[in-house]
């Protein structure tokens, strides 16, 4: 063999050899996708910086938008995103202006891969709405809400919405918007200091092509004393849920951070009239607090529209639930065609784990009109959280129609107050003893329906006296009637406990009030 001929051998084999090596470096490297630990990682190095609290100011006419030509805005169906995917998803953005001046980010993640969905004055019709001159392409968004069939197969119900700080709200199938949620509650008491309002940021919208239908939101939050990042696995069903995870740095001490908040409105009901000469009964989106605490005991607080602002703390140890719900379905009680207050959805929140000693804690704010919250429950932490700390915690949220099927035992149905006297009686009231009448049906309780001898009512208070009880049967109900004859001092708070037993037995959720002679 000549040398040539050597050499040309020799450097074959090693191009031979060298190949698969060459490929190997040359190739790109494998796709790593977004994943909720981006995010995590994002809020801790959001945390380690101060707060940036600037909001840049909007162009006009958006800066001085009102409510009917803000709400005049609205998407275009037409252009809803992410039906190029295949999936029942769609998605829609809101426009900033009106109250929603701090813009957002919103991403889409296709592959893995996420991309910020740019502003477009074409995506949205104006209405009556001028804009004169060109809005800036980086203008962002308010907010966005995903569409879903809920209801029917063809149409793309809205599902879920987030739309200002940290609010968020969604719907099962027939039900209608009412009560709110947030990423999270800091200082709802408001002691010291003014109430903090956490806020969403940028968001990460990510829906599988394939496999059960479901989406995922991830979102960043932000607020002067921590920074969080939210994953929401969002399943729509009759009662739709959403798993939610959180990871929390906070920036400083936080001492009454609110966990899983929810926020309602309760202006009227039976068992507080406020209607004045409004015809409807009945007037909230939310009738009662429920909890189910850690040694599985069920309680039912009524909510008030109280005169002057209330802090209830229930306290806990490892919660199993709590929510705000509307419990009364009788369009009998609400009569208003075009709220429907009997569809308004109740909210359930089931904690992941263990949350450890806290309380649930309500919060009632006084309220002249319907168009205002007023109500908020969450779950505050004994501990505080520590600058520096990393906190992680989880939960269940369900948009539910009722929960009568949450647990086993008799419910409270109503809850009336009136003067410790006979029924249609003329006599001066003492203003310092009531009466309270509870409704409890469901459950067993019909079965004592025949010896009604057999159920008594256990009644409580805090602060002053019990001077008379008893406990009826109530044919309409299918239940029983207790009530309650308490004598409190003038300018005293009482808080007020009763169930029902039958021997050793509850046979009921634990009703519980707070009373104020005033």
């Amino acid at each position: 063999m000549t040398d040539f001929t050597r050499r040309s051998a020799l450097a074959t084999l090693a191009a031979t050899v060298a190949a698969p090596a060459l490929a190997q470096q040359s190739a790109a490297p494998p796709l790593i996708p977004f994943r909720f630990e981006d995010v995590v990682r994002r809020a801790r190095d959001l945390a380690a910086a101060p707060f940036d609290a600037r909001v840049p100011q909007l162009p006009e006419p958006l800066q001085s938008l009102d409510f009917d030509a803000y709400r005049d805005i609205r998407f275009r169906p037409d252009r809803a995103l992410l039906a190029t995917q295949g999936g029942p998803f769609r998605l829609q953005l809101f426009h900033l202006g009106f109250l929603y001046s701090r813009p957002i980010t919103v991403n889409v993640i296709r592959d893995g891969v996420p991309t910020p969905v740019a502003y477009q004055p074409q995506l949205f019709d104006y209405g009556r709405t001028r804009i004169e001159r060109p809005l800036p392409v980086n203008l962002g968004f308010a907010g966005f809400r995903l569409h879903y069939p809920l209801n029917t197969p063809r149409i793309f119900d809205e599902l879920i919405a987030f739309l200002g700080a940290s609010y968020f709200r969604f719907l099962g199938r027939e039900q209608r918007y009412g009560i709110s949620a947030r990423g999270l509650a800091i200082n709802t008491e408001a002691r010291g200091e003014p109430e903090e309002f956490p806020v969403f940021r940028e968001f990460w919208i990510d829906v599988p092509s394939s496999g059960p239908e479901r989406a995922t939101v991830l979102a960043l939050l932000d607020s002067p004393s921590v920074a969080g990042a939210y994953r929401f696995e969002i399943y729509p069903s009759e009662e739709t849920t959403l798993d939610v995870s959180v990871t929390l740095f906070p920036r400083r001490q936080i001492t009454s951070a609110g966990l899983a908040p929810l926020t309602s409105m309760y202006y009227s009901g039976e068992n507080e009239r406020r209607t004045g000469d409004d015809f409807r009964l009945e007037v909230h989106d939310s009738d009662g607090l429920m909890i189910h605490t850690g040694n599985g005991e069920w309680i039912w607080r009524p909510i008030r529209n109280p005169v002057t602002k209330t802090i209830q703390p229930f306290l806990d140890n490892n919660p199993r639930g709590f929510g705000l719900m509307q419990r009364d379905r009788r369009f009998e009680s609400y009569q208003d065609l075009e709220a429907n207050y009997e569809m308004r959805p109740s909210y359930w929140v089931e904690p992941t784990g263990n949350w450890g000693e806290g309380a649930v804690e309500l919060v009632e704010i006084p309220t002249a009109a319907e168009v205002h919250d007023n109500v908020v429950a969450y779950w505050r932490p004994r501990q505080p959280y520590e600058a520096g700390q990393e906190v992680t915690f989880s939960y269940r949220l369900r948009s539910i129609s009722a929960g009568d099927n949450l647990h086993p035992g008799g419910k409270v149905i109503n809850t009336f107050q009136a003067p410790a006297r006979a029924s249609g009686s003329i006599e001066p009231a003492d203003r310092t003893i009531r009466r309270f009448l509870i409704d409890f049906a469901g459950g067993n309780l019909s079965y004592y329906l025949s010896d009604p001898s057999l159920v008594q009512v256990v009644p409580s208070m805090s602060a002053g006296q019990i001077v008379g009880t008893f406990v009826v049967p109530n044919e309409h109900t299918g239940g029983f009637r207790a009530a309650i004859d308490l004598k409190l001092d003038p300018g005293q708070s009482a808080d007020l406990r009763a169930y029902l037993r039958s021997g050793e037995k509850a046979l009921t959720e634990t009703w519980t009030y707070r009373w104020t002679v005033t």
